[in-house]
C-alpha cells in the first residue's frame, strides 16, 4: 500500500467527545499546571543547594511526557492528525547531558507553552462542556466549533515546527520531480519507438512503393495501379496510427469536451463494464486532467488484463485543491506498488503533478486504486 502524505487538516470533532476531552482536560491540565509551575519554582529556588536539580529534571521529564500525552488524547478525542512529536535523540547519554539536550529541544519548549496555555483555556471550555449536555444545540453546534479550534491550536502549537514541514515538502517535491523526469523520459521513449515500429514504417513502404510505381509508371500501368493503391492503404494506416499515438499523447475529446466524455469513451472501449461517475466543476487544470485521464485509462487496461473483475466503477470528484480519482473493480485483488510494475508506473505519473497513488487490495477483493492530484502548485 501506498499512502500519501495530505496536509494536516483539523476536521469538525464529534460533539460527545468534545465534551468528554473538555470535562476531563480542565482536571487534567489542572493537575499539570500546578505540578508543573510548583515544581519550577521549587526547584529554581532550591537549586543552589542542589536538590533542585532533580526537580527541575523531574519537571521536565513531565512536561514532555504530558505533551505525548495530550497530542495522543487530541488525536483521538478531537480527531485532530497530531503526528508523535519529533524529539532530539537522547540514546548513549548520561543523565546532566540528557537534561540539557531535553531544555535544548524546541519540541520540549513547544510542549511547555501550549501547556500554560491549555489550563486557562481549560477554565473557559469547562463550563462551555458542562451547558452542553443540558442545551442540545449547544452540544450540537457550539461544542464542536470550540473544539475545532482548540484541535487547530493544538495543531499550531504541538505539530511539527514550520522549518520540519518545509524540509518534508522539499524532500517530497525532489522526490517527485524525479520521478516525473523519469516518468517523462520513459514517455519519450515510448513514444519514439511506437513511431519507429508504427507510423514511419509505414511511410518507408509509402515510399518505397512510389519509387516502384515511379520506375515502372511507362512500362506495367497495372503494376503501377497495384502499388499506387498499396501505398495508398499504408498512408491511411500511417495516419490512422498517427492519429492513434496523438490521442496517446492528449485525446482530442478531453480537451474539448472533458473528463466525463473522454472516460465514457473510454468505458465504452472496455472489455469489462465499466460504470463512470465524474463531477468536477470547476473544471480543473489541463495537466491534472490528462493526469487524471490517463491513471483511469491504464488502470482500466490493467484490471482487464490482470484482475480477473467482471465489473469496475470510476468516480473522479473534485475537492477545494485536489482533484480525486478513485476506481474500484471486484477482482481478485492482491495488487501491490512493485518497482518497475504497472502501479509504480501511475505513481510515477502522479508524481509529475505531485500527486499520490493509495492502492487497497486484499486478497480476494475489491481493489481500489485511489488518486489525489493537486489543482495547484
Amino acid at each position: 500500500m501506498n499512502s500519501p502524505q495530505p496536509p494536516l487538516e483539523q476536521p469538525r470533532p464529534n460533539p460527545a467527545r468534545t465534551i468528554v476531552y473538555m470535562v476531563t482536560g480542565f482536571v487534567l491540565r489542572l493537575a499539570q499546571f500546578i505540578l508543573i509551575v510548583v515544581g519550577a519554582v521549587v526547584g529554581g529556588a532550591t537549586v543552589v543547594v542542589w536538590i533542585g536539580f532533580p526537580i527541575l529534571i523531574a519537571v521536565t521529564g513531565f512536561v514532555r511526557w504530558s505533551g505525548d500525552l495530550e497530542r495522543r488524547w487530541v488525536r483521538r478525542m478531537l480527531g485532530t492528525p497530531l503526528p508523535p512529536a519529533q524529539r532530539l535523540p537522547l540514546e548513549g547519554q548520561s543523565l546532566s547531558r540528557r537534561w540539557l539536550s531535553r531544555l535544548t529541544d524546541p519540541t520540549t519548549w513547544r510542549d511547555l507553552g501550549y501547556l500554560m496555555v491549555a489550563f486557562p483555556l481549560a477554565m473557559l471550555e469547562f463550563p462551555i462542556a458542562l451547558a452542553s449536555v443540558v442545551l442540545l444545540p449547544m452540544a450540537i453546534w457550539v461544542t464542536p466549533w470550540v473544539g475545532w479550534l482548540h484541535g487547530n491550536l493544538a495543531l499550531t502549537m504541538l505539530g511539527p515546527n514550520r522549518a520540519k514541514k518545509l524540509e518534508e515538502k522539499a524532500e517530497h517535491l525532489q522526490a517527485s520531480r524525479a520521478r516525473g523526469v523519469d516518468a517523462a523520459e520513459a514517455e519519450r521513449r515510448r513514444i519514439e519507438r511506437d513511431l519507429h515500429d508504427g507510423a514511419q514504417q509505414r511511410l518507408v513502404a509509402v515510399a518505397m512503393s512510389l519509387g516502384r510505381a515511379k520506375s515502372k509508371f511507362d512500362q506495367d500501368p497495372a503494376t503501377v495501379r497495384s502499388l499506387i493503391d498499396e501505398a495508398h492503404a499504408d498512408a491511411k494506416l500511417a495516419v490512422s496510427e498517427l492519429r492513434d499515438l496523438a490521442r496517446g499523447i492528449y485525446p482530442a475529446v478531453l480537451g474539448d469536451r472533458g473528463l466525463d466524455a473522454a472516460l465514457s469513451a473510454q468505458a465504452a472501449r472496455s472489455p469489462i463494464p465499466v460504470d463512470v461517475h465524474v463531477d468536477i466543476e470547476p473544471r480543473p487544470p489541463a495537466a491534472v486532467e490528462t493526469t487524471a485521464y490517463f491513471i483511469v485509462c491504464e488502470t482500466l487496461a490493467n484490471i482487464a488484463k490482470h484482475s480477473g473483475a467482471s465489473e469496475a466503477t470510476v468516480k473522479l470528484w473534485r475537492s477545494d485543491t485536489h482533484v480525486i480519482a478513485e476506481i474500484t473493480d471486484n477482482g481478485h485483488g492482491g495488487a501491490e506498488v512493485r518497482p518497475g510494475g504497472g502501479l509504480a508506473g501511475l505513481a510515477d505519473r502522479a508524481a509529475t503533478i505531485d500527486g499520490v497513488i493509495t492502492v487497497v487490495s486484499p486478497a480476494g477483493g475489491p481493489t481500489v486504486i485511489r488518486a489525489d492530484l493537486p489543482c495547484q502548485w
